[in-house]
């Protein structure tokens, strides 16, 4: 009686961080991949309780086993690598599931032992972890808490395949009808158990870390065009100038503002002047890349960092902006009458800060302006802008243009 209720502790706490996780997805809404944890940690409740209550004699036992702990293992491994941004391939984790018990179901046919069983289906779960592994490796930027999930399941992975080797070397297989009672299912049960926790507890700091991010960044984030307040911005290009300077990589300015933006107000009213901010924050999100960051620093000015980017290819990026925001229709205007924008682009000089390369960047702009609007000039381009023809306008949208001009 004392074993069957010892043995029914992991299944218990499994079902007990399920709801944790459940509960930090609906209250916090997190994204799906804290739903992922908490599937994973009923399938291996599930796991375990058919390890412990059925008889390990029967033929099916372990292919039941397997199949829960590798669902187990699949959704821990999905959802920690797209907790980072990274993708694992459900397809690849299939092709280890099935690979697995197929030869799994060979050796159940060929012998009673369960050693083989185990080196079995422990390589399998085993490689689950190490491509989740791989895939967060592959993670651009990593925090403290990333690290430590990366590690956690770096050391799941080499367990899997160590646990099995030593405990088989020094206690010996058994056949499956007296599994429960061999050393190395005790040793699983202590070792499932203190692995399950630590790696909930780590996965559940990650996911509150999460959410109190989230609650900082809502707070940093302009809500008019979900891109970083002013504040916020300049915090953040400030951090990465200096992780520039130390890993030697070249980082640019883009400085951009809405042409006769004023006047738009004052003929359509502020509600169409927001509908224009909005769009072309909209803008800028869909054409900037993840590791670049923008923010709005005043009513219609933006900025842009560009990451790892020459003044050159920055200057490319703000003509695409602008080409994109010149064909995107505001609601509230006319059908046939778009905004555009005038951009300025620099590239950061050695040991440069940010109130330097911003002031480069800011008179690239005001020559931009000066030059006509609706363009790019980038700091190095001191005779002239990175200049798209323009259509010529019908009559219609030229008086339209005089109106806001």
């Amino acid at each position: 009686m004392r074993e069957q209720i010892l043995g029914l502790i992991t299944p218990m706490m499994a079902i007990v961080f399920v709801v944790v996780f459940l509960v930090l997805w609906r209250r916090g809404r997190m994204g799906n991949y804290v739903l992922a944890f908490a599937a994973s940690y009923l399938f291996f409740g599930f796991g375990f309780v058919a390890t412990h209550v059925l008889d390990p004699g029967q033929w099916y036992v372990f292919h039941l086993t397997q199949l829960f702990y590798s669902l187990g293992s699949a959704c821990a491994v999905w959802g920690a690598a797209r907790r980072m941004g990274q993708r694992v391939s459900l397809g690849g984790l299939a092709i280890v599931y099935f690979l697995s018990a197929a030869t799994l179901a060979v050796a159940v046919a060929m012998s009673p032992e369960t050693e083989p069983r185990l080196h079995i289906v422990n390589s399998g779960y085993a490689v689950m972890f190490l491509m989740g592994t791989m895939a967060m490796l592959q993670a651009q930027r990593r925090t403290a808490i990333d690290t430590l999930v990366v590690v956690l399941f770096a050391v799941s992975s080499a367990q899997f395949l160590i646990r099995p080797v030593l405990t088989l070397l020094l206690a010996g297989g058994s056949e499956a009808s007296v599994y429960r009672e061999s050393i190395y299912y005790s040793v699983l049960s202590v070792a499932v158990t203190i692995q399950s926790l630590m790696t909930a507890v780590t996965l559940v700091g990650a996911c509150l870390y999460d959410q109190i991010q989230a609650v900082r960044e809502q707070a940093e984030i302009d809500g008019l065009t979900g891109l970083r307040t002013r504040r916020a911005f300049e915090q953040d290009v400030v951090e990465l100038l200096e992780k520039a300077k130390q890993e030697y990589l070249p980082v640019s300015l883009v400085v951009a503002d809405i042409d006769h933006f004023k006047a738009v107000n004052d003929v359509w009213g502020h509600q169409v002047g927001d509908q224009a901010i909005a769009r072309f924050g909209e803008v800028i999100r869909g054409t900037i890349r993840d590791t670049d960051i923008a923010g709005r620093i005043g009513g219609e000015e933006f900025c842009i960092l560009a990451w790892n980017c020459e003044e050159e290819a920055a200057g490319t990026m703000a003509e695409r902006i602008r080409r994109k925001f010149a064909e995107a229709q505001i609601k509230g205007m006319p059908d046939d009458h778009r905004l555009t924008a005038s951009f300025g682009a620099a590239g950061r000089g050695e040991g440069e800060g940010y109130g330097k390369l911003f002031a480069r960047t800011d008179a690239a702009l005001y020559r931009a302006k000066d030059t006509g609007r609706n363009r790019t000039v980038r700091d190095g381009d001191k005779q002239g802008a990175v200049v798209t023809p323009i259509k010529p306008e019908t009559d219609e949208r030229s008086d339209m243009r005089e109106a806001i001009a």
